[in-house]
Parts: structure tokens; sequence; C-alpha cells
């Protein structure tokens, strides 16, 4: 479903109540508390506190919990209309780089920046990938910095240091791509990453010549890395070895970090990870929007107060 779709197919909170059950409950309601498959269904008709028209009663003895298609979602607790989620949940689905909070507050005729802000993380925060799957085919890796200060006046350079975080990018052809924020580029910290992404079997590794990666890899990666000298050559004459695809990703995520969104804070930058990385793997998914949706109903709530707190240690 294009945004088209979803202003004709879901115009109305009933319609998107039911298909957000549908989404969330493929085979049928179940408990949120006890996960029990018998309920009842009770519509409200006097006006009330609770905003859902119709909640579920629990029908288990020992639960007899109340709740609604929303209860412990993105969407717990939240005062906009479904409607305009799904709106913001195609918009940004589909923002091949990006969407600012500013833009979907004035889209949506949201109350404040907040409100959208608010509301963008909340989606991005259901587009973690968290399946655990490992990239198995040819995967190029590479590096690339994110932030730092501007080149200096006097034609003084910025140094490595100078450009703050580092994200690498891991990228198997024909195939996903997977983005990771990590807080140097240490052996240690480089392999542990490597073995979060790629498989051990995974049939080619292909990175530049930093020589940190001779040592950063499974032993069975190092029998199938390739390297590619940037200082003189983009691919090795007669081979497929290069990492262009990776850095194309890497174009992508620069361009929308620098025109969507200006600047991003460091605390949150992995969720802008998570929301390029979703958007590229799922470009071809007929059904991304519905899987959205449904990756939404199994997200748990992002309260305001914990988005904007400071980290832990």
């Amino acid at each position: 479903m294009n945004l088209i779709d979803v202003t004709r197919e879901l115009g109305t909170e009933e319609e998107c109540f039911s298909f957000l059950e549908k989404q969330r409950w493929p085979e049928g309601v179940k408990c949120v508390t006890c996960g029990a498959p018998k309920i009842s269904r009770i519509t409200r008709v006097a006006p009330s506190k609770n905003k859902r028209a119709q909640v579920y009663q629990c029908l288990e003895p020992t639960c007899k919990q109340q709740f609604s298609v929303t209860s412990g979602t993105i969407f717990h607790d939240s005062r906009i209309p479904l409607s305009k989620w799904f709106m913001a949940i195609s918009l940004v689905m589909d923002a091949k780089k990006g969407i600012s909070a500013k833009q979907l507050q004035q889209h949506l005729g949201l109350g404040s920046y907040q409100t959208a802000w608010h509301m963008t993380h909340r989606i991005r925060e259901a587009m973690v990938d968290n399946s655990g799957s490992l990239l198995k085919g040819t995967v190029e890796v590479d590096e690339t910095y994110i932030g730092g200060k501007a080149k200096r006046r006097g034609g003084q350079k910025k140094t490595r240091a100078e450009k703050f975080d580092m994200v690498m990018g891991f990228r198997e052809r024909g195939g996903r791509v997977r983005f990771a924020h990590i807080p140097d580029n240490k052996k240690e910290t480089i392999r542990k990453a490597v073995s979060a992404n790629v498989h051990p079997q995974a049939k080619n590794i292909y990175t530049d010549s930093a020589a940190v990666y001779d040592f950063a890899f499974h032993p069975l990666l190092k029998k199938r890395h390739k390297m590619v000298n940037h200082t003189i050559e983009w691919i090795v004459p007669g081979t497929d070895v290069h990492t262009n695809t990776v850095e194309s990703a890497f174009s992508l995520l620069k361009r929308g970090l620098i025109g969507s969104f200006h600047r991003v804070s460091i605390k949150h930058l992995h969720r802008y990870l998570s929301e390029f990385e979703h958007r590229f793997n799922e470009r071809k998914n007929g059904q991304r929007f519905e899987d959205l949706v449904s990756r939404t109903a199994q997200t748990s709530p992002l309260p305001y107060q914990k988005l904007i707190a400071e980290p832990t240690q």
C-alpha cells in the first residue's frame, strides 16, 4: 500500500482498528497479558476518557484483563488518530532520503514539533531488525564517519578524530544492507561488529586495505577475505573485488542525514541507521506497509521521557 491507498482504504478509525487487528493477530485476537485466545469484544457507546471505541475482555478466569488493539504497541497511550499514524508510517517508509519531523508535522497537521519528533522515533523503533539473521553471500564491508566539524579556514583538513562517530556498513550483493554505529576502529570492536552481521560461512568478504581488517575477522572469513587498495584503484583488475555497492548505500545514508535531517544526535543515531537500513532492504517488497504495521504492533511503547532521558553508562 502506498500513501494514496492508505488514505483511501484506511480513512476512518474503524477501518484502521480493523486493519491493525488483522496485522497484529492474523490467527485471531489473543490476550496481550496471558495469550489466551478466548476474548469478548466491548464496544463503548457513551463517551469516556479512553479514546478507543472498542476494547477486548480476556475470558480466562485467572486474567480477565481488558485491552485494546493498540495496547503494548508503539501507538500505546497516543492521542493521535490511527489514520494519521498510518499516513506517517507510509511517508517515513517511502521517503528515499527520509522525512524530517518538521515536514511530518506540516503534512499531517500535528499540534507540535515534539509530537511529530516522538512519532518518527517510535516508527524508527519498529524498523529495528531484531531477526538476528546474518549476511551469507558476497559481503562488502566498509566504514564511514558521521558528524564532526567542518573544514577549518586556512586549509587545515579535519582529522579522523574530529569526525567523531564511526558507522560500519555491511552489504550483501543482491541482498540486504546493515549499518552499525561503533565507538572506535579497534580490532576487537570491529571483530564484534562483523560477527554480529556476517555469517562465518559467507561466500566472500571484501574490504578496503585498512590494516585492521587483517586481524578482525573470524578465522573462516580470513580465508575468503580480499582487499582493494583505494589509493590506486576502485576495483581489483580482472576480478569482482570492490566495495562500491556498500559505498553507494553510505552515499544515500549521508545525503539523507545532511539533506533531510541536517543534524542528528549521536544519542539517536542508531534509530536513523535502522530507518535507512529498513527502507533499503524493503524497497522491493510490495507488502512493506503491511509488514511494517505488523512490526509496529510487536514493538514495545517508547515513552517520551525514556526517549529524552540521558543514556545510561
